[in-house]
């Protein structure tokens, strides 16, 4: 695949200081991602073109101070990854992690894989679909989503991915505060145990990383009826789902355009 610099305009030179906090020595690879992002994820429409100056504060570090909440050597599964957001980002700041990017739009996944190969990230697998195609298939310790849809529409699509003692990672805006607090009857018929905010990046972003941390407990959690009923109804909310899934071949903290079915 090849780059034109010249097609990214106001893309940094040179990424901020707090990036390399994150990546560390992986840096070179998350710069790389950003050119990648600045070129065929525009072309593609999965960056906008004036994202594109600001890809580092909105979406690289937004997505990677995530990392500071995983474990060591987890499994992490991306529903509506898009453009690898945060899922590529947290696979590159962290190899000890086991990716799993999770996406509907064929043209998307070919992207993404074509990404992945590009970067050299053996820790990541890329699969179409939606998280329903999912259920009984795949679980995880960690799910993670960035703006995909509300919360407890999205703890239905996402819960039943989790195994036991899980954690769904949801990226939100500013408003993340007020839906925990409205969606929580939602949240309690997925099977949730357990929702809290965690801010990120206070002190080191121009705006801080919102994340609702929403838990199952020590059973893994069945879909619900309504879910299922929304799930064999059709593709709802997805974008150009098609039915079925396809997988590509595998290569400090207080307390966005994908689909997730």
């Amino acid at each position: 695949m090849k780059h034109d610099d010249s097609e990214q305009p106001g893309l940094p030179d040179r990424p901020p200081p707090v990036a390399s906090e994150i990546f560390g020595n992986r840096l070179p690879i998350a710069e790389q991602f950003a050119q990648i992002l600045a070129d065929t994820g525009v072309s593609h429409g999965l960056i906008g073109p004036r994202e594109t100056p600001r890809l580092w504060d909105r979406h690289l570090l937004n997505c990677g101070v995530v990392e500071a909440v995983l474990p060591h050597r987890t499994r992490l599964v991306d529903v509506g990854s898009g453009a690898g957001l945060p899922g590529l980002v947290l696979a590159i700041a962290r190899p000890d992690l086991d990716v799993v990017l999770v996406e509907p739009m064929l043209r998307r996944t070919t992207w993404l894989q074509s990404t992945v190969d590009e970067l050299g990230l053996g820790n990541v697998q890329v699969l179409r679909g939606r998280a329903q195609d999912f259920w009984g298939k795949l679980r995880a310790p960690v799910v993670t989503a960035r703006a995909v849809a509300r919360l407890g529409e999205l703890s239905a699509w996402c819960l039943p991915l989790l195994e036991a003692e899980g954690r769904l990672l949801a990226l939100k805006g500013a408003t993340a505060e007020r839906e925990l607090a409205e969606d929580e009857p939602e949240l309690r018929r997925a099977g949730a145990t357990s929702g809290r905010l965690i801010v990120l990046g206070e002190d080191s972003l121009p705006e801080p990383t919102r994340l609702v941390e929403v838990t199952v407990g020590s059973v893994p959690v069945k879909p619900t009826e309504s879910a299922v009923r929304r799930s064999s109804s059709g593709p709802g909310r997805t974008r150009g789902t098609k039915k079925g899934a396809q997988s590509s071949p595998r290569r400090g903290s207080t307390e966005r355009q994908a689909s997730g079915g």
